[in-house]
């Protein structure tokens, strides 16, 4: 009898991962964000280079299957049980071998910055020659212990991590740091990461698109302050009036990527949307992972299908050489930015008027 519950057990298990990765990729992109080639090139990764092995008969399939189901719809380990017919045990045990299997890719999924190039003609890039993308802050829940809750607590009342993120033109992340507290500030957090030996390496003659709440340093550059800025700011056919509110325009619509690129994170991992019950660090681990798939996803799937919702609801290493690790305004760095801006608004002027 036993033996026969075993088969019926082993049976349901093998009918409920091919109903999910067996029966096109509709089925598998809805359950775990994921077409089956890159579902499959994924395993393969977290075989040969995430140390993730199969496991009597638990097949990494299975056990990726049941990691990228939790990230996706933020399931309890119960309901995971049940659908799996494993135990509560042995899912929270593939669950912590495949979630530090996907942090041994970093290297791999990481996206290696790439300036825009002196020819660019995209239209919203082609004045930041040299920049290497867009960097800001979210705020992504958590729980905390009760004695740590007032440190992570954000202007808002919530309790979260402030997650520093840093995006390629094309919505790849080049950099993520979670842990820090709510409470702490953007640019406190930036300097932390210029200042880590691991951290954000941003080489002298580069940089990145920063909002407001940073300041305009070198390797950072920020828009005018108390100048309009906002994209809904410039609807309705209001045009600017001078070359600082031209440059704001600009800069916003450009930098607007990485705004889209959390947008887009959040979208496709259910579990960074509502706090989850393991530890902060666990917390912390798991949006770093989601970042690494996000980029595995962008990178082997032609045709992302949450971009589209996401425009509907929006309606090469660099060699760590000369890396600047302050963070401190300059009149040279504010005269390049004038002048860009001077160049930007005399080109408009011209075309129209």
């Amino acid at each position: 009898m036993i033996r026969s519950q075993s088969f019926i057990n082993h049976a349901s298990q093998l009918h409920y991962l091919d109903s999910i990765i067996g029966n096109g990729d509709l089925q598998c992109v809805h359950q775990l964000r994921m077409d089956r080639r890159t579902f499959g090139l994924l395993c393969e990764l977290l075989r040969s280079r995430g140390k993730v092995k199969a496991d009597g008969l638990v097949t990494v399939e299975e056990q990726v299957c049941m990691f990228l189901h939790i990230l996706s719809h933020h399931v309890k380990n119960r309901t995971i049980s049940s659908r799996f017919f494993r135990s509560g045990e042995t899912v929270s045990r593939y669950f912590n071998s495949v979630l530090k299997g996907v942090l041994r890719l970093q290297s791999l999924l990481l996206k290696a910055p790439e300036p825009v190039p002196e020819n660019y003609t995209d239209g919203r890039w082609r004045w930041f020659k040299n920049c290497l993308g867009a960097l800001d802050g979210t705020y992504i829940r958590v729980r905390v212990p009760e004695n740590d809750k007032p440190r992570y607590r954000t202007r808002k009342g919530e309790i979260a991590t402030n997650v520093l993120g840093v995006c390629s033109r094309d919505m790849k992340f080049i950099f993520v740091m979670p842990g820090w507290e709510g409470s702490a500030s953007d640019s406190r957090i930036l300097r932390d990461a210029i200042s880590k030996p691991t951290g954000l390496r941003v080489p002298t003659g580069y940089y990145y698109l920063v909002d407001a709440g940073y300041s305009n340093a070198e390797g950072f550059l920020a828009p005018y302050r108390g100048t309009r800025y906002h994209l809904s700011e410039w609807r309705d056919g209001c045009a600017p009036q001078n070359k600082e509110e031209f440059f704001n325009m600009k800069h916003s619509s450009t930098r607007n990527v990485v705004e889209r690129c959390f947008g887009l994170l959040k979208m496709r991992w259910a579990i960074l949307r509502s706090p989850s019950f393991y530890p902060i660090k666990t917390q912390c681990h798991i949006i770093t992972a989601c970042c690494l798939l996000h980029n595995l996803i962008r990178r082997e799937m032609s045709v992302d299908p949450l971009e589209h919702e996401l425009l509907e609801i929006d309606n090469n290493e660099v060699q760590d050489v000369n890396n600047i690790t302050t963070l401190e305004a300059s009149d040279q760095w504010t005269g390049w930015r004038n002048d860009l801006a001077d160049a930007m608004y005399n080109e408009w002027l011209g075309n129209h008027g």
